[in-house]
């Protein structure tokens, strides 16, 4: 099993892990994909799509986005008419921003700083 960026934060909280959650959460899309999962329990994407007002194909674009970083889950299940249908839930998480929690984050960052001709004064 994949471990993900949250199912790590558990454990301890590192600064990829962080940057990816906060990555993922820092779109209006992905926060209304959060809600209405929260709101409906589970759903799939052509139900959540209506419901958000989405194009399929960018709602699945922010599902993966959100999956990556542990914050939704997903099943493949068998509708009565044959289809298989993958279903989105929103994960078992908590996160913790103080920081404390920031500056421990930032010890253990793998991402490299921009070359010295790239920062901006």
């Amino acid at each position: 099993m994949r471990r993900t960026p949250l199912r790590r934060m558990r454990e301890r909280v590192t600064g990829d892990d962080m940057l990816a959650v906060l990555n993922a959460l820092a779109n209006p899309h992905r926060l209304r994909v959060l809600a209405a999962l929260q709101a409906e329990g589970r759903s799939y994407v052509s139900q959540l799509a209506r419901r958000i007002g989405i194009s399929r194909p960018l709602l699945h674009l922010h599902l993966q986005k959100l999956e990556a970083a542990g914050l939704v889950t997903s099943a493949f299940e068998v509708s009565e008419d044959g289809k298989a249908l993958k279903f989105f839930t929103v994960a078992d998480f908590s996160l913790t921003l103080s920081p404390a929690v920031l500056a421990e984050a930032a010890a253990t960052l793998t991402v490299r700083d921009p070359k010295p001709n790239e920062q901006s004064n």
